[in-house]
């Protein structure tokens, strides 16, 4: 059994995608939820492809000898790209809709099963199926045969199964993007939607994955593994494109901050039982739902507490526990969704964006807009003309 390792330029620029892409991916599916469910898949997606050109790097530097039995433990997230591409989008496009997501997932489960025949084969046969796709000018090693590592042969095509659903998904993608493009009466290629033109540059990105595929499959054959390597290499560039956005757009440089500092916990010292903050939250959900407090264009954190007979203290503790914002992103989402429903019973458009602002508590145009777009992806008008178009 022959042990060389070779690492190369590529290879090393691969390590730095992967490990770029798991810290990346755990930061996005921390911070998602139920409203967040697009950093979830983007952070899923970005975790699944960082661990597959993971197992391309062992392959390619020959480092897969010293730890064969994780051989191809990544072919099973083959089939988890395209769905992940897919709802991404959707939970962009359609936030908040609900949808069986686990069936998307079945043939993923399904390989992952069919898997286990090759997982309990011996050693020996790992190498052999290593040499077979990197140096088949290798010796092979004599192998006793317990089982089949694929006793129905569907083994062989995985390369071109993964290739129909990835581009099945992919095309359900673009066809949902351009139907939106279509229902705001804008241009595929220039719509002023900035979510709808990320979605679209990331569909073309995965596209650019396929051509590479098809590309060496033309140039190469059957013989496909020889390609990864570029298709390795792109997707580090890929994720190392997406760290350079997330950090450019991050806060953290807008104020002072201590070097190397941790943060402690925020309420640790509080004293509120879990039943208080119960008491609390029912309180800020009637001032807010009942009494619509979002309304009022002066509005602040101490002037609310007050009108509940909380501390600050407390309502900044259980809005940031319970609720998982801060008490101005939670009058943003207030007003974000009674302007909806005012926009929604407006069918004929009668209330200007400057009045609907005003009524819903804000005191700007501008800023009405940011909060908007920035909850619902959409400008106050893209989500009149898409409702009145319905």
């Amino acid at each position: 059994m022959r042990t060389d390792t070779h690492v190369g330029i590529f290879d090393l620029f691969i390590f730095l995608g992967i490990f770029q892409g798991l810290i990346l991916s755990w930061f996005f599916i921390k911070n998602s939820n139920d409203r967040k469910q697009a950093n979830l898949f983007q952070g899923l997606l970005i975790l699944f492809l960082s661990l597959t050109i993971l197992e391309e790097l062992l392959n390619n530097t020959g480092f897969i000898v010293k730890v064969l039995a994780i051989s191809n433990f990544s072919e099973p997230l083959n089939f988890s790209f395209g769905p992940l591409v897919f709802l991404y989008s959707m939970s962009i496009i359609e936030p908040g809709k609900k949808r069986k997501y686990w069936v998307h997932f079945i043939p993923s489960m399904i390989w992952l099963g069919y898997m286990i025949f090759y997982f309990m084969q011996p050693d020996e046969n790992k190498y052999n199926s290593y040499v077979y796709s990197k140096h088949p000018d290798w010796e092979y090693l004599s192998v006793v045969y317990k089982m089949s590592e694929d006793p129905i042969g569907i083994r062989q095509y995985v390369n071109q199964l993964t290739f129909v659903s990835f581009t099945l998904y992919l095309s359900m993608s673009l066809a949902k993007v351009i139907k939106r493009t279509i229902s705001l009466k804008q241009s595929f290629f220039r719509t002023s939607n900035e979510n709808l033109t990320l979605i679209r540059n990331t569909i073309f990105h995965f596209f650019m994955i396929i051509a590479i595929y098809l590309a060496v499959l033309i140039y190469n054959g059957n013989n496909s593994d020889i390609g990864n390597q570029f298709i390795a290499t792109y997707i580090s560039f890929m994720i190392l494109v997406t760290s350079y956005h997330v950090i450019n757009q991050s806060d953290y440089f807008s104020r002072p901050q201590s070097f190397l500092s941790f943060q402690t916990p925020k309420y640790q010292k509080s004293s509120l039982s879990a039943q208080d903050k119960e008491e609390i939250l029912l309180k800020i959900k009637i001032e807010m739902e009942n009494k619509k407090y979002f309304t009022y264009n002066r509005c602040s954190l101490a002037g609310f507490s007050k009108n509940i007979n909380e501390s600050v203290h407390h309502v900044s503790q259980v809005i940031n526990e319970k609720m998982n914002k801060t008490f101005f992103e939670l009058l943003a989402w207030y007003r974000v969704e009674e302007a909806k429903k005012i926009i929604i019973g407006d069918a004929d458009s009668k209330i200007t964006i400057e009045e609907l602002a005003e009524k819903v508590g804000y005191n700007s145009k501008s800023s009405f807009n940011t909060a908007f777009k920035k909850l619902t992806s959409q400008t106050p008008s893209d989500f009149r003309k898409l409702n009145n178009s319905c």
